[in-house]
């Protein structure tokens, strides 16, 4: 199950509290190699099912308590059992990446989603397991933020995407901005393309902004990680619309300099979470309404 992976938003990093990096750690190594089974090397695709399949048989033995066949499974079942963490949702990754073999293709948006429920969501959720934050607010901000960030991977990747057979831009977007897919096979920028990619941008970006105020729910240094991790992924969204979604040419990735600013913004959305709290009234209050 390897880690060895460039990724635009931080994975464990130094700001967390050792603590949390060993489960943190483990779910990604679980969730990087499903999704490499599904996505890397020749294997047919009969194949890569089948090894997913394997996947879903060592989490049945983690749910029956029975010793796993592989070391590294062993210390997922430690870290599930240790911090309780839902077995569903590790079951939700895998069923994601399973689609991932067999559908190259989405009608529309809600579609879209649904597949980001599972793909990308899951992952959210564990993370607020591991620092008790379950509530229902807290639970569908942390979708969000998940769901973006995976739709910012889409839009970043569709020619990589495209290598491999599969579009995520919605088949109804294609149509109503006039795109064909040859266009996406052959690079090829045109002014309606940059409108299609305006419009996912902006909606991701919303649907972004919607998850941020997790990150003043969430404790500490965790906070401070997710703060970079929502402000890494709007960052992307600004090279696409700043290249006119001219990702062809220019694949979006964060450089130093996309680093620094966006711990200054990490910053201000703490600032501006404090003023809030010392005045209240700045942004109305339950009474007003």
């Amino acid at each position: 199950m390897p880690v060895a992976h460039y990724e635009n938003f931080p994975v464990a990093s130094v700001l967390l509290p050792r603590k949390l990096r060993r489960p943190i750690e483990a779910i990604y190594r679980f969730a990087r190699g499903a999704d490499d089974i599904a996505d890397e090397g020749e294997a047919s695709d009969a194949d890569r099912l089948r090894e997913l399949d394997a996947y879903r048989r060592e989490l049945d033995r983690i749910e029956n308590g029975a010793a796993c066949t592989e070391a590294v499974f062993n210390e997922l079942a430690a870290i599930i059992g240790e911090w309780r963490l839902p077995l569903p949702l590790f079951r939700d990754l895998i069923d994601a990446f399973a689609q991932d073999v067999v559908k190259k293709r989405y009608a529309d948006y809600p579609e879209l989603l649904d597949y980001c429920r599972r793909s990308a969501n899951p992952v959210g959720r564990l993370l607020l397991h591991l620092v008790d934050r379950t509530g229902e607010d807290d639970l569908r901000r942390s979708d969000c933020i998940c769901t973006a960030l995976q739709l910012i991977n889409f839009w970043q990747d569709i020619g990589i995407d495209w290598q491999k057979g599969r579009i995520y831009l919605p088949l109804c977007d294609l149509a109503r901005f006039e795109i064909a897919e040859e266009q996406l096979g052959a690079g090829r920028w045109s002014a309606p393309w940059a409108a299609l990619l305006d419009f996912q941008c902006e909606r991701t970006r919303r649907l972004m902004l919607e998850g941020a105020p997790l990150v003043h729910r969430l404790p500490g240094r965790m906070g401070w990680e997710i703060r970079l991790t929502v402000q890494g992924g709007l960052r992307i969204l600004e090279q696409i619309r700043r290249a006119r979604g001219d990702i062809f040419r220019c694949r979006p990735r964060l450089r130093r300099v996309d680093w620094l600013v966006m711990a200054v913004r990490a910053l201000f959305m703490q600032e501006s979470r404090s003023i809030a709290s010392k005045n209240p009234t700045a942004h109305g209050t339950a009474n007003d309404a």
